[in-house]
């Protein structure tokens, strides 16, 4: 029961920021605007990186990627001001083009370990 439960909160907070990535990017006009955004910019950069720390302490992995999404947040804003090239939409994009390789990174790994604990069963 709490597994489902789980994992339904998951695919509510994924479609929440599916939700805010577009509202940002088609400049959509809501009174959820800035919780969608903020919500997006939080969430996808931390799940991304907690998602490459398995097999740790989870409160130490939350906290990792709590850190990492406020520091990703943090360093794209200062470089998008540095070089005066301020946009939200290519910040929210931004966001998302690295939450994406991060992805694409877990999946290799995992896959890659898979196989390998799959060839020692084997043996």
């Amino acid at each position: 029961m709490l597994k489902q439960r789980r994992k339904a909160l998951a695919w509510l907070v994924g479609l929440a920021c599916v939700a805010g990535a577009a509202v940002a990017l088609f400049d959509i006009e809501t009174p959820l605007r800035p919780f969608l955004i903020s919500l997006f910019l939080l969430v996808v950069p931390g799940a991304a990186v907690v998602g490459l720390l398995r097999d740790r302490d989870p409160l130490a992995a939350l906290s990792v990627g709590a850190a990492a999404s406020l520091v990703m947040n943090v360093l794209l804003a200062e470089a998008m001001l540095l070089f005066g090239a301020w946009s939200p939409r290519a910040g929210v994009a931004t966001v998302a083009v690295l939450g994406g390789f991060m992805y694409v990174l877990r999946v290799l790994y995992r896959g890659k370990s898979m196989q390998t604990e799959q060839g020692a069963r084997a043996r």
